[in-house]
Parts: C-alpha cells; sequence; structure tokens
C-alpha cells in the first residue's frame, strides 16, 4: 500500500507554493532543494551563479555565518511559469554589538514545464550599502 501512495503521490504536481511557504517559515533549516532544477540560476544584488549545489552552499553561508535568522513573507502569487514573493530578510551578524539587519525585497522564480524553479532572481528594496550600514547605525 505505502509503494501504492507514494507513487500516486510523485504523479501529482508539487504545490510549490505551499512548499515555498513552508520554506520561508523555516528558512535557512531544511529548505526543499528538490523544487530546483540542477542547473536553476540564481542572481541576488551580491552573487550570481547556476546550480542548486551552490545555492545550496550559499544558504548554508548564511545559516553559519549570521544567527537569529527569520524570513518573513509578505506575499507569494503565482502566474503561469512565474512565482513572485515579497519578503523581509532578519538577521544578526557576528559583531559584538549584535545589530539586527533588515533586507527588505522581493524574488522571481521562473518554472519549467516539469515544475522545476530554473530561475531564482532577488532583489532588495535598499541598496547593498543601506545594508552594511545597518552595522553602525
Amino acid at each position: 500500500m505505502n509503494n501504492q501512495v507514494s507513487a500516486i503521490n510523485h504523479q501529482q504536481p508539487k504545490d510549490l507554493l505551499a512548499i515555498l511557504k513552508a520554506d520561508y517559515q523555516r528558512f535557512p533549516e531544511n529548505q526543499t532543494f528538490e523544487i530546483y532544477a540542477p542547473d536553476v540560476y540564481f542572481k541576488d544584488p551580491l552573487n550570481e551563479f547556476y546550480g542548486v549545489k551552490r545555492y545550496q552552499k550559499m544558504i548554508g553561508f548564511l545559516s553559519n555565518f549570521f544567527s537569529d535568522i527569520e524570513m518573513e513573507l509578505q506575499e507569494i502569487t503565482r502566474n503561469e511559469n512565474t512565482i513572485k514573493t515579497e519578503w523581509t530578510l532578519n538577521m544578526t551578524p557576528p559583531l559584538p554589538w549584535k545589530p539586527r539587519l533588515s533586507i527588505p525585497g522581493w524574488s522571481e522564480l521562473k518554472i519549467s514545464d516539469e515544475n522545476l524553479i530554473v530561475s531564482h532572481i532577488d532583489r532588495w528594496h535598499i541598496s547593498p550599502w543601506n545594508v552594511l550600514r545597518q552595522n553602525f547605525f
């Protein structure tokens, strides 16, 4: 019976919105990297690369370098092969005075016919310079 259930579940398309909502809630822990194409294109104000393994390493760096990471999801919508999210990333850098960084931004995810994320582009509502300044002001 279990094999039948998993085969049925495997055939159903993944609900990417539900998976992404759950990933945002527990970010950066236990992310669902299986929803990304192996050669996913990633870009944000500081990085640009291809590959889900590089993406995993970047998430790992964030979780090892920063503390008290929270990803607040304000909105998530899907229109055909595009998912857009609006979010705020909050985290504490490893500085003695424990400043709290807050990066408001949005993501645009392109979805393949196989229901995998093939492009993940993050943009910030503030400049990288303003993020850096949060460490001191």
